[in-house]
């Protein structure tokens, strides 16, 4: 008996002794906004962690400092618009997957207060994040449903979301911008004029979606496939009305909202055209995305490839089956 105590004793000391399991660290890049509630909560709510990950935001400043950091290795999962994916495809020929689907953006054309109608913003400044990709396609092609051309506007980079807002607010030579909540909330509050939704204007899109670089993917299957099951059980927990007080706490906190903008970004997030379910993949509006690149870029002469040749959605079907 005292032999055997003295085992369970030995045993028990290795195990307290003996170095905790590593967690696997990941550095991923998005923008600031809405579309992170379902990252925000499986940190805080611990999805990540309890599937041995610790998991690093970072918040991209412009999309170029995205798709060069996937690339280069600095990070290994980004959440931006696919347009952007397709762009580290064909421009920088990168070999990148897209993994995963999440919102359509929910994108507005945000207005100064003295423009009138959409034919106004001829001969004015339009700013965009970069001239060649994702939500500048969409302003490209809302305006041209206005009659206006290339060349009728000056379009100007000015990068990130909240760097849109903070140009539009403060220089009222820029006429216009495309925004998404809570930015948009935002701009409606300082007297900014909201000239309608791009999706409303443009049909179904793909906006924030996952890609990473297909040779990690390969490397890290199953980092991967736990990242997508936390990142699946944050959108189901975000759409969980049961969390909506925390939900917005999480807005207010991370994104330095008053309760009121929070509110209205949240209702939005969980509207009709809020977060995909399970963060799926919209292949419609994947193909608006293609059609559009090919009508403003002139990208394959015009004629868009079929949206598979950007996607390797095995990592999240195995994620679903594994939940």
């Amino acid at each position: 008996m005292r032999t055997f105590k003295v085992l369970l004793l030995g045993v028990a000391m290795a195990l307290l002794l003996s170095p905790a399991k590593a967690e696997t660290k990941l550095t991923i890049m998005v923008f600031q906004g809405l579309q992170n509630l379902p990252l925000f909560a499986a940190q805080a709510k611990g999805f990540f962690g309890k599937r041995g990950l610790e998991v690093e935001i970072k918040i991209a400043p412009t999309s170029e400092e995205m798709r060069n950091g996937l690339a280069e290795g600095r990070y290994q999962i980004v959440h931006g618009a696919i347009d952007n994916a397709v762009a580290m495809a064909e421009v920088a020929k990168a070999d990148i997957a897209v993994i995963n689907g999440g919102d359509n953006g929910w994108n507005q054309l945000i207005v100064q207060p003295g423009i009138g109608s959409i034919a106004d913003l001829r001969g004015k400044t339009v700013i965009v994040d970069a001239p060649n990709t994702a939500y500048a396609l969409q302003l490209y092609d809302m305006l041209a449903q206005n009659g206006l051309k290339k060349g009728d506007y000056e379009v100007k980079a000015v990068g990130a979301t909240f760097k849109r807002l903070e140009a539009i607010r403060e220089d009222k030579a820029v006429a216009a911008c495309m925004l998404n909540p809570p930015f948009s909330v935002v701009a409606e509050t300082v007297d900014l004029k909201n000239m309608g939704s791009a999706v409303k204007a443009i049909g179904p899109y793909q906006a924030t979606g996952g890609f990473v670089m297909r040779a990690w993917a390969k490397a890290n299957e199953d980092t991967l496939v736990k990242y997508l099951q936390a990142y699946v059980e944050g959108v189901r927990w975000s759409l969980d009305a049961a969390n909506q007080e925390p939900a917005i706490r999480f807005l207010m906190d991370r994104l330095k909202l008053a309760e009121d903008v929070a509110t209205a970004a949240y209702a939005v997030a969980t509207g009709p055209e809020g977060f995909a379910r399970d963060g799926a993949l919209d292949l419609e509006g994947f193909r608006n995305v293609l059609k559009l690149r090919a009508a403003h870029l002139g990208t394959w002469g015009g004629n868009p490839p079929a949206p598979e040749k950007y996607l390797d959605l095995s990592y999240y079907q195995k994620a679903l089956a594994g939940l």
